[in-house]
């Protein structure tokens, strides 16, 4: 039994911390653009297909100093955003000129902050940990919903403990982790579909995850070595002729030999930041090889295309974000307060009293 209270004990601390953690991470990430200091941020986002085409073709002629993506300016974010192959980047303005650059993420707070908040700093291992700290906070607000509903006579709305002890501070988690609960469920919710695609089975049928899977695919691999002479700008006029409307908003080289350069758009209708409206140039003559718009998309994949914008509240203006910013923030006290009574606040066992033998 001592082995199992400890196991418990560190297991649910740790799953707090956890969840702590991400959700201070995430209340920051949502005003993510707002607080990255970099010049000409504030630029409006430039419309005109001739000026993207040319800083395009600018950017990207150059092999030997040719970045792995261009992230293009957002209506919040007037910078590209360029990576390189070797962990650096640089923010450049809309003409093409760069502004910042760095060597490694962890000189810029924006990105290891992203980096922690999405993987952990571990990749795909990160993701697998914070799926299933996603899973435990749905657990945990499912079962605290339960075992609230037992004592919901006594609610007390309060920001903070009445007192620093044990039963204090369970009561306090308990009323207030009902009245924020349906913010952590969408929170947690998105954030656990996203890692685990399989679980879209739950939100919108058996035949989802494989649906998802077949609509969102590139096409199939080239054979096709990256050209160090290509018309990128040519690629850009194709792409805003083919869906004009459509903003741009990234563009990557093939990656794992697809032969295949991806041009990535957003259309009105579309929530998604980076959209999913997307065209595939082969690597070797920018040629177009094929064309997916977002509007033609299934219902469930269009369903699935919304998660990611409301866990990171990509919708809905400022409102949606400061409501996001609570559940974050919420998150990160309930965690908080969770390590406190798990590690620090538990109850001092009672001795045993003496048994004496009483000999007839």
């Amino acid at each position: 039994m001592k082995l199992i209270d400890a196991l418990h004990r560190w297991t649910g601390g740790l799953i707090g911390l956890l969840l702590a953690l991400l959700g201070l991470s995430g209340a920051l990430l949502v005003h993510k653009n707002a607080w990255t200091l970099a010049p000409h941020a504030s630029d409006p986002r430039v419309e005109d297909v001739r000026q993207l085409a040319q800083v395009t073709q600018r950017i990207m002629v150059d092999p030997a100093a040719r970045p792995q993506s261009i992230t293009y300016a957002s209506d919040d974010f007037g910078l590209l955003k360029l990576l390189f192959d070797n962990g650096g980047g640089a923010y450049a303005d809309q003409r093409g000129g760069v502004v910042m650059r760095w060597s490694s993420q962890w000189e810029r707070p924006e990105l290891w902050l992203f980096d922690f908040h999405h993987h952990l700093f571990s990749g795909e291992t990160g993701d697998w940990a914070i799926g299933i700290a996603a899973l435990c906070g749905l657990f945990f607000v499912f079962t605290g919903l339960i075992l609230w509903w037992r004592t919901r006579r006594t609610f007390e709305w309060r920001l903070w403990p009445a007192r620093m002890s044990r039963p204090a501070i369970v009561r306090h988690h308990r009323d207030l982790g009902v009245v924020v609960a349906p913010l952590l469920l969408l929170s947690l919710a998105t954030g656990a579909v996203l890692v685990f695609r399989p679980m879209a089975a739950l939100l919108f049928g058996p035949g989802a995850p494989a649906q998802i899977d077949k609509a969102l695919a590139a096409p199939p691999p080239r054979d096709a070595r990256l050209a160090d002479r290509l018309d990128w700008a040519g690629m850009i006029v194709t792409a805003k002729a083919r869906f004009p409307d459509a903003e741009l908003r990234s563009l990557s080289l093939p990656r794992k030999n697809s032969g295949l350069i991806t041009l990535r758009m957003r259309r009105p209708q579309e929530w998604l930041p980076n959209g999913r409206t997307t065209l595939w140039f082969a690597a070797d003559s920018g040629a177009l090889v094929a064309a997916r718009d977002a509007a033609t998309l299934p219902t469930v994949v269009k369903g699935y295309n919304l998660l990611y914008p409301l866990h990171a509240a990509k919708v809905g203006g400022l409102a949606f974000r400061l409501v996001m910013t609570l559940a974050g923030l919420a998150m990160t006290l309930l965690g908080t307060l969770a390590v406190w009574t798990f590690w620090f606040r538990r109850p001092a066992r009672a001795a045993r009293p003496r048994q004496i033998a009483i000999r007839a």
